[in-house]
């Protein structure tokens, strides 16, 4: 504004002097007013100076502050890059080096059965792809949820990104040609050697581009693959799978609000009516029970096994322990009635009539829709495997686990929490405990005996250091990979067999 009047001013005054004056004072004037002009800027240019000076210190110190909850307007590399105050840390996030190699074509996997059987299969086929040196596709789920909404898709990429290419989606090209149908579709063999994807699946994967496994449960053997496909296994089920940050934060609040109670115990119940129906086990049932189990094994046509004797099936070991049944174990192993016991599993079937004995015995009974307001677990409702991932990370961090059947949670998470520092896990031997339980119920044992029998019986089933258990030509007898991932644990400790 200075300038302005400033010049306004002179061009009035020139306007009412006459021709001489402008000639003789002409030169006079025209520097002093040039003078005027110069020292108008300079000052303007200090003051704008040492306002930017001071903005900046300001902005130092308050800007975090005051733009914190606005909307971004800078990219996330961009923000990265802005000074924060000395006592704030943000460590550089450093991603490994990619890795080069020739790409032999594209792998797509399908994955089946629950969250915990799907993420040994991704596992397995993460470990094939970078074994195949092949470009492997983010892989599908079963049941209602996308890769997406369970994992951290982005994790899981740039975390294997110096082992293996990973995308989202194959090329428009070949996508395309997906979409018409014209991809080479498999199951692989069961528990196949590593070498069996070598000889017969990357000749498949040359020749079409693109191969698409639609079964991938158990496909890779436990034993005798190379040591660096056992380590990888590991480290995408360790490291690189990493649930999604709104369960991830949801798990944390849960084990916050049971460690403010004190010490606690997840309790694998795997007594809801889907597992009771597959495997015919109707203990404690009544007959209305007993026949809405049948109906439902013989809806699903793909449960081969029909005609299921439940007693015998019981005394070998291979049904769920009921509720009643686990409330005598636990007993015996005088775990201490005060514990907090969370329930890690769905609806048990027969409700609170079931349950009354165990709750009778251990009074801390929680669940996580006990725990959770509605509102927390609205956007799990009916997705199973969401609810399953919550579960799974309250077990990872309990003090003790103990499940009552060996299903793949039960499997996967004993493996978590051997690789985590071997924490306590009791593998309830069912054969003998049933055995045991009937003997004490029939007055053949006393209280006494039966619970010396039961903690001598598991003294040494509490996760500890073991060697796997290898049948040759029987796989599926064998122990679980990742039950005990022993190519990957630190101890110091002998290994012994169990």
């Amino acid at each position: 504004m200075g300038v302005k009047v400033v010049v306004a001013d002179n061009e009035k005054s020139s306007s009412k002097l006459g021709p001489s004056t402008l000639n003789n004072g002409g030169s006079s004037s025209c520097s002093r007013s040039k003078m005027k002009l110069w020292m108008v800027r300079a000052t303007t240019s200090v003051l704008l100076w040492t306002c930017v000076v001071q903005l900046t210190t300001l902005g130092e110190v308050w800007g975090p502050r005051v733009l914190k909850g606005w909307p971004s307007c800078f990219s996330q590399d961009t923000a990265l890059d802005l000074k924060l105050p000395t006592s704030v840390s943000v460590p550089p996030r450093v991603l490994p080096p990619k890795r080069v190699y020739k790409n032999n074509g594209y792998l797509m996997v399908s994955c089946n059965g629950g969250l915990n059987q799907m993420r040994s299969a991704i596992c397995d086929m993460v470990a094939i792809a970078r074994h195949l040196n092949v470009t492997l596709i983010v892989p599908e789920l079963d049941k209602t949820s996308e890769f997406q909404d369970i994992f951290d898709v982005d994790h899981f990429i740039t975390s294997l990104r110096d082992e293996v290419r990973i995308l989202k989606e194959l090329p428009p090209r070949l996508k395309k040609r997906v979409e018409q149908g014209r991809v080479y579709t498999m199951a692989p063999i069961s528990w196949s050697d590593i070498s069996y994807y070598r000889n017969q699946i990357l000749p498949l994967i040359q020749k079409y581009k693109v191969v698409h496994l639609n079964r991938t449960d158990s496909r890779l053997a436990n034993n005798g693959q190379p040591l660096e496909i056992q380590k990888l296994r590991c480290r995408v089920n360790f490291s690189a799978l990493r649930f999604t940050p709104q369960i991830e934060e949801l798990g944390r609040k849960v084990v916050k609000m049971l460690r403010e109670g004190g010490p606690f115990l997840v309790l694998h119940l795997r007594y809801e009516m889907d597992m009771l129906a597959f495997s015919g086990c109707t203990q404690g049932c009544n007959s209305e029970e007993v026949d809405e189990l049948t109906r439902m094994r013989y809806a699903y046509p793909w449960w081969k096994e029909k005609i299921i004797n439940s007693d015998l099936k019981r005394k070998d070991g291979l049904c769920p322990l009921t509720p009643e049944e686990t409330a005598l174990a636990l007993r015996a192993l005088e775990i201490d009635s005060k514990i907090q016991i969370y329930i890690a599993a769905g609806e048990i079937y027969g409700g609170e009539r079931r349950m009354a004995s165990l709750a009778a015995a251990y009074p801390k009974l929680v669940r996580k829709e006990t725990l959770l307001n509605p509102e927390d677990l609205r956007f799990f409702q009916n997705h199973s495997s969401q609810m399953a991932a919550l579960d799974y990370l309250v077990s990872l961090e309990s003090d003790i686990f103990v499940p009552t059947y060996d299903g793949n949670m039960a499997k996967v998470v004993e493996g978590h929490r051997r690789y985590v520092g071997y924490k306590t896990t009791i593998l309830l031997d069912r054969r003998l405990l049933v055995d045991l339980i009937d003997k004490y119920t029939d007055g053949s044992l006393s209280w006494n005996e039966f619970s010396t029998a039961v903690k001598e019986a598991h003294a040494h089933r509490i996760g500890k250091p073991t060697k796997r258990l290898v049948i040759p030509d029987r796989p599926k007898e064998e122990d679980y990979f990742y039950s005990n991932p022993q190519e990957c644990l630190q101890t110091d400790e002998p290994l012994n067999s169990m």
